[in-house]
């Protein structure tokens, strides 16, 4: 059936498809799960109503119990684990009736907490007074919601973090690039060994290799810029401030390929990515460098954006190809790769924002010299975010292979209260208890020999005073709320682990059997289909490892 939806998503292909009238749809009138609206979308679409209900009910945005909500509260980890959300919603509330507060995560604020999305923009509320001053009629909203934290670079010569020279010259080495050879570009992919920074880490020549070889003159690029990770606004950054490092890698990914058409998936938690993206995208097609026959050539190229609708589960590739088709935002069982069926099953290059914005840097120093950035299996530079626990939160910028510590401590300063752990790498990340930073180094390996994950490398701070029991009953909450539900494992066993955390927390009489959990999180970790269900188990068993002591109280001995 899923083939089928493709195909018939394919006739309108990425002009008013099906996915993008379900959020033009929710955005005139509050939500696309009416009746109405349904059948009305169903018959432009010639699919049922059973298939475009059961996507719109899914997105946080589409959905019948968000239709009203004025202001939406952000209950990410770092959010979460920074205290402030209960006080802002008690504070919201003086503005604000209880059923017109929702609840989204994340909005990328993670670097000073308290953060809440109204009227399409993102704010960060410290103080009543705050509050105050955002909803009043005189507010100056650019400048309360204006998103404000350190960014820094450790390499000797800045490159994901360098300041744009503007589009004639930044856009040089594309114009260099397309006067060579295909096989010169994969050359230069290829001793750059560069792999991808969405989590994962695969090597990124044999993705792009594989797309090139496949069948097919209809090929498409994609950007994953849906960084659902609490904790993790690097892709935000890179979109906000340095939009053209996405945009130069997404193009050269085109000619390699022999794709026509680039498609930037942005959640919709970061409004201000989409408008600054979009505009992007209008200055170079104003300098012609998007459109037909770039520089010249005989290469034609466009590029627009997609706004998501809430689901952390697009994050991962083929749920957001299938959310990009109007489908319900499953995981797609793999093979076939979406190399070789991809978007309206046609082959697909998929990476994530801080992949893309890596091809220039190849392009202007070689693959070689990038390759001699960071370590022999984890090349070139890497960005952090920090979480608001440290002295200078931000953005940082190092060569794969840094001591961890060097980033917590020298440059962010350390953290400004007690912290007993960090996670790394989102929700589904190692859980890290802060003896550990001083024995690892930002790269794959070294997180994954010690039993921690890198992933997109997003640190959220637990502290001395917040307790790990509560820290993991969130962790199956989130997965629970975001899981798709394909497979038994994800969709049922995060909200058993919830009610088996939650009836040990609240009941003084019940204590967890060790043995019964371990095996619910050996299912999850080894039966889900898809990293959600099947990587929440690493840091859960990290916590139950490294603060035994502490939770001993929850569990039978």
């Amino acid at each position: 059936m899923s083939k089928n939806l493709s195909a018939i998503s394919f006739r309108k292909g990425t002009k008013q498809n099906h996915f993008e009238r379900m959020v033009q749809a929710a955005e005139e009138t509050g939500s696309a799960a009416d009746q109405q609206t349904v059948r009305t979308l169903s018959e432009e679409h010639l699919v049922g109503d059973a298939i475009t209900l059961g996507a719109v009910s899914f997105y946080d945005f589409l959905k019948k119990e968000n239709e009203g909500k004025k202001v939406f509260i952000c209950n990410g980890s770092a959010c979460l684990c920074a205290g402030s959300q209960d006080t802002l919603q008690t504070q919201l509330g003086e503005h604000f009736e209880a059923d017109e507060i929702g609840h989204i995560c994340c909005l990328g604020r993670c670097h000073e907490a308290g953060a809440f999305q109204y009227q399409d923009e993102n704010y960060s509320a410290k103080s009543s007074d705050d509050l105050k001053s955002i909803f009043s009629d005189e507010a100056d909203e650019a400048q309360a919601s204006q998103d404000q934290y350190h960014v820094e670079s450790a390499l000797e010569t800045p490159l994901l973090t360098a300041d744009f020279p503007g589009i004639d010259e930044y856009y040089a080495p594309l114009k260099a690039c397309l006067q060579n050879s295909r096989q010169d570009l994969l050359n230069e992919l290829k001793a750059s060994k560069l792999r991808g920074r969405g989590g994962a880490g695969f090597p990124l020549s044999f993705k792009w290799d594989s797309c090139r070889e496949a069948e097919g003159e209809i090929k498409y690029i994609v950007c994953n810029a849906d960084e659902g990770d609490p904790g993790a606004y690097i892709d935000k950054y890179l979109m906000e401030e340095q939009p053209h490092s996405v945009l130069f890698g997404m193009i050269v990914a085109g000619w390699f390929a022999g794709a026509r058409t680039g498609l930037l998936y942005i959640r919709a938690e970061y409004p201000n990515s989409i408008r600054i993206i979009n505009q992007a995208i209008a200055d170079l097609k104003a300098a012609g460098i998007l459109g037909d026959n770039i520089f010249g050539s005989d290469f034609s190229f466009d590029l627009k954006t997609i706004k998501g609708a809430g689901a952390y589960i697009c994050g991962e590739e083929t749920a957001l190809l299938a959310s990009i088709e109007g489908q319900r935002p499953e995981v797609r069982v793999r093979p076939p790769f979406p190399t070789v069926e991809g978007l309206f099953r046609k082959p697909t290059i998929l990476n994530n924002v801080e992949t893309f914005a890596n091809i220039r840097p190849i392009l202007t120093l070689g693959g070689e010299a990038f390759a001699k950035i960071g370590t022999k299996k984890s090349s070139g530079p890497k960005l952090v975010s920090l979480d608001s626990h440290f002295t200078r939160p931000g953005i940082y910028e190092v060569a794969m292979g840094t001591p961890l510590s060097t980033i917590t401590d020298d440059l962010a300063g350390g953290f400004k209260s007690p912290v007993k752990a960090i996670q790394v790498g989102g929700p589904l990340g190692g859980l890290l208890p802060i003896s550990k930073i001083k024995e690892l180094t930002v790269d794959f390996e070294s997180f994954s020999e010690a039993g921690f994950l890198l992933g997109h490398a997003g640190v959220v701070s637990i502290p001395e005073s917040f307790a790990m029991i509560e820290f993991i009953e969130h962790l199956f909450q989130f997965t629970a709320d975001e899981s798709c539900g394909k497979c038994f494992p994800c969709r049922l066993g995060s909200v058993r682990g919830k009610e088996l955390i939650n009836k040990a927390r609240n009941e003084d009489d019940y204590q967890i059997d060790p043995e019964l959990i371990h095996d619910l999180l050996d299912t999850l970790q080894h039966t889900s289909l898809c990293a959600l269900g099947g990587g929440v188990p690493l840091p859960i068993k990290n916590a139950l490892q490294y603060f035994e002591a502490e939770l001993r109280p929850y569990f039978k001995s």
